[in-house]
């Protein structure tokens, strides 16, 4: 897997990384998690899955591993992976995040599963945490949904420790959710603080149903921001497991596409990303080695001008695109 830079940053990254948001935690609202996970939620057996995927994920060349505090266990979970592996420091790079709480305390049916808290307090908190987690191997630290509602970007405390956190040679970026994407995308894209550019990278929701963001995506990939898209499988809206009847002729036409490129509906909905040529990192969200590894074949899906315009009738207004996930369980 040919390695590629993280944006103007000295880091070098896998074109496809694996993110643990469905690996550290027993609920998520990916289609089918529970299925996956064989509704087995005890600790020592997701550690032990999640070190598989990490283990097969590392063979095949990934070199972006992707957690956050809010993902129940998944930076102690990676911690432990990259300790006991002996992974060399450099060899990997690895982000996290802050922003979010986790608070269902490991029930698969908790009424709150997070809470956002873009404080002060709460930053200082989570880095303590995630630093104890990861230590130097902790390269990338993102707030963790920016939106414009919760003024994070307006926060002069917060965004001096991060230009702090950018002092001691770590990497900082953001992560945007919602129908709003393209204006922090926008906002962050040249945010100075006393004189120098904050965010080095950001990371997105981009896929064939939610395109929204894609320019000012390409705009800050221009001005040397490294670019890490999540969610390219719309939670799993773009795989054989969406049967919602809205969307069967949507799934049909996938599969005649993925077809005629002699691969699957997944790997079709990946290599969709791995084509923009502003994208440095596309997220596998994989709980089983079988679909990581179907994931990691988008690299060698023959995309074409064809494919791009037959899919292009996908895509969704952003607003119901939103309001669909929103609606979406967490199982």
């Amino acid at each position: 897997m040919n390695l590629r830079s993280l944006g103007s940053s000295k880091y070098l990254v896998s074109p496809i990384g694996v993110g643990l948001a469905a690996l550290g935690r027993p609920s998520y609202i990916n289609l089918g998690h529970a299925d996956d996970l064989e509704r087995d939620y005890n600790v020592a057996s997701m550690e032990a899955r999640t070190h598989k995927i990490l283990d097969t994920a590392y063979q095949q060349g990934v070199r972006y591993f992707d957690v956050a505090r809010s993902y129940g266990r998944a930076e102690e979970f990676l911690g432990h992976w990259l300790r006991t592996r002996n992974i060399p420091l450099g060899a990997v790079v690895v982000g996290s995040k802050w922003g979010y709480i986790y608070t269902a305390d490991w029930q698969f049916d908790a009424n709150i599963h997070e809470v956002k808290d873009h404080s002060l307090t709460n930053l200082q908190k989570q880095w303590s945490e995630s630093y104890k987690n990861l230590g130097a191997y902790l390269n990338l630290y993102q707030i963790h949904s920016a939106t414009i509602e919760s003024g994070v970007l307006k926060n002069r405390a917060v965004l001096t420790k991060l230009a702090l956190l950018k002092e001691r040679n770590v990497v900082i970026g953001l992560t945007s959710s919602g129908s709003r994407q393209k204006a922090v995308i926008e906002l962050a894209t040249n945010f100075v603080i006393d004189g120098v550019q904050l965010f080095d990278c950001m990371q997105a929701t981009w896929n064939l149903l939610e395109t929204s963001a894609g320019k000012a995506l390409q705009t800050a990939r221009e001005a040397g921001i490294g670019i890490i898209i999540k969610e390219a499988l719309a939670n799993g809206r773009l795989t054989e497991r969406n049967t919602e009847t809205a969307f069967a002729g949507n799934l049909t036409l996938l599969r005649k596409v993925a077809k005629r490129l002699g691969t699957t509906v997944d790997a079709l909905a990946l290599a969709s990303v791995h084509a923009q040529p502003w994208v440095d990192v596309v997220l596998s969200g994989a709980t089983k080695v079988e679909h990581l590894l179907s994931h990691l074949k988008a690299q060698d899906v023959p995309w074409d001008d064809e494919t791009a315009f037959l899919l292009k009738g996908l895509v969704e207004m952003p607003d119901e695109y939103w309001k669909t996930r929103s609606k979406m369980l967490w199982n």
